[in-house]
């Protein structure tokens, strides 16, 4: 039971992080933000001591719009590591991840870590929040 619990929050992981994703010129598909949080989900940026908590619109416009009008080009966001602990109805997952690109025309490179809680509901398992932090 574990292990299919586990298979789903992977799911859940991969369609997160690949949601950003415009390498090969592939659209990145911000939609999968929705389907893989409860709609009352949160996300919360603490990076460099500015902490910003989103809803899941605020979140999504702006990178919709950095991920195509070409100010993020070929990027990509993958998990690179993760430890999860899954109990009854609900689990929690913290995520080492790296990402690369162009931003602005110049190529960078970066890694960070993720916490991300999950709750099992009705239509089955969903981010309830998330936070990350850059290195």
């Amino acid at each position: 039971m574990e292990a299919d619990v586990k298979a789903e929050l992977d799911g859940l992981m991969r369609a997160l992080f690949g949601a950003f994703g415009n390498a090969g010129g592939a659209r990145p598909n911000l939609a999968a933000v929705r389907e893989v949080f409860i709609p009352e989900g949160l996300i919360i940026k603490n990076v460099g001591g500015e902490t910003v908590i989103y809803d899941l619109e605020t979140f999504i416009a702006p990178r919709e719009r950095m991920l195509t009008d070409g100010t993020l080009t070929e990027f990509s966001e993958w998990e690179i590591g993760e430890r999860t602990e899954i109990f009854g109805s609900i689990a929690q997952r913290f995520s080492e991840y790296g990402k690369s690109g162009y931003r602005d025309g110049e190529w960078f490179e970066g890694a960070g870590r993720q916490t991300t809680q999950f709750i099992r509901t009705s239509a089955g398992w969903r981010m309830s929040a998330a936070a990350w932090d850059d290195e």
